[in-house]
């Protein structure tokens, strides 16, 4: 297709060539003129092929006759000769076959560049489609594993009840067959005595005719359907919730601080579930355990496979560091919490200002400032990712998380005086586990 265009061009130029061609000298016009039959030759041309002639003059072409050697200059189609003249040069035909060579180079390389975006982009589209394919075998499996819990859940409660109708219909249906005897027994008496009383007319009663032991029949037993229906009128999809969470995979680990790691200047609870930063410095034995620069503490357990959950309540404090540290950092050193220095965490500065754990530290756009936050430990996928508690919302996943054992890291940090310190609290949800 582009040799066609040349040649079509090439044909364009030669036609153009051709009529600016004087047919005198039979090259370009220089100092074109034009002669009344509206043909034109070079200025010079003409000049000779009428000199010496006296009297009329033709022209070269036509043979028309003209009185006097008159002719006009034709400025238009001199500029058209000059124009043809620059673009059939040497230099600028080789400038022109430059610049095509170039513009063809581009093009290519253009589309290179488009062939090798689109087979990116196919690529990536295989990708998001197996990808999705893995997650969704995923979520039908983690969603499978609850309708498991619940369809059992749902068996056994219509099983308990079940034996519970099948324990009151037994007392009554014994109840009822032992009166159901009685009266049978009491019907045959009554027919007895009824015969004797007729025969009285005829004869002397001497004695009374022979009646059957009556059965004795207990009080019928109670049935209170109140009992009987209350813990099946409950609110039974909050009680099946609640045990829901010891068969949940990862459920909510019961986390507790790890006292032997709190540094001097927090406090902790008696139950190990809140920790707090105080001015007043507790006095503990110093050990490889416990943290003496930074004001940090761990949780007692720890993880190195599997799948973990656990939610901490921050409240309104304007400064906090979460997540999860290596087992061996160095406890007695000012370290930058990052995954280089063995620190997988987020943290909250000024109130508002949220940043991931690296260096340099990740500014961390946050919708609404979460007051309860959930850390998920995937040990098996290296993945370590936070979550608004509130309404589990992502706020940033760390996809090349930790290797070998891990403990889940809190700071409360320190608090200027202008503020009250405010406890980081481990919570424990549910409350309660309920019997099965």
């Amino acid at each position: 297709m582009a040799a066609a265009a040349a040649a079509a061009v090439q044909s364009t130029r030669g036609s153009l060539r051709e009529d600016l061609t004087c047919a005198i000298c039979c090259d370009l016009f220089r100092e074109p003129v034009m002669l009344a039959c509206m043909h034109h030759f070079c200025k010079s041309c003409i000049s000779r092929y009428w000199r010496g002639t006296q009297g009329p003059v033709t022209c070269p072409q036509c043979r028309k006759e003209f009185s006097s050697k008159q002719f006009q200059t034709n400025y238009l189609v001199a500029a058209m000769v000059e124009k043809v003249r620059a673009t059939t040069s040497d230099a600028y035909t080789k400038n022109l076959e430059k610049q095509l060579k170039e513009a063809l180079e581009s093009h290519r390389l253009r589309k290179q560049d488009f062939i090798n975006s689109i087979h990116r982009d196919k690529e990536k589209m295989n990708i998001i489609k197996s990808v999705a394919a893995d997650l969704q075998a995923r979520v039908k499996s983690e969603f499978q594993a609850l309708h498991q819990i619940l369809h059992d859940e749902e068996a056994c409660t219509l099983e308990q009840l079940r034996r519970e109708q099948e324990e009151e219909l037994v007392k009554v249906q014994h109840h009822l067959e032992v009166t159901e005897q009685a009266a049978k027994e009491l019907e045959d008496n009554i027919k007895a005595l009824q015969e004797a009383s007729t025969a009285t007319q005829d004869i002397v009663l001497t004695e009374l005719p022979a009646l059957r032991p009556c059965a004795q029949v207990d009080i019928a037993p109670e049935f209170d359907i109140n009992a009987f229906s209350n813990k099946y009128l409950a609110p039974l999809q909050y009680i099946t919730w609640r045990r829901m969470f010891k068969s949940l995979k990862p459920g909510p680990s019961l986390l507790t601080f790890d006292v032997d790691t709190a540094h001097p200047s927090i406090q902790v609870s008696r139950d190990k579930t809140v920790a707090v930063e105080s001015n007043v410095m507790t006095h503990h034995v110093n050990h490889n355990k416990r943290f003496l620069q930074c004001v940090n503490i761990l949780a007692a357990q720890g993880f190195q496979s599997g799948r973990h959950y656990w939610e901490v309540e921050v409240g309104t404090s304007p400064k906090w560091d979460l997540g999860v540290a290596l087992e061996n950092v160095n406890r007695h050193a000012r370290i930058k919490l990052s995954p280089e220095s063995g620190y997988w965490t987020l943290r909250l500065r000024n109130g508002n200002e949220y940043s991931v754990g690296k260096q340099p530290w990740e500014r961390l756009r946050v919708r609404s400032s979460p007051q309860r936050l959930g850390v998920f430990l995937d040990c098996d996928e290296r993945r370590v990712s936070f979550y608004n508690a509130d309404d589990m919302s992502l706020l940033y996943s760390f996809a090349n998380g930790p290797r070998g054992k891990v403990f889940p890291f809190f700071s409360p940090c320190i608090t200027d005086s202008r503020h009250k310190p405010q406890p980081i609290k481990l919570l424990h949800y549910p409350p309660a586990a309920l019997s099965g």
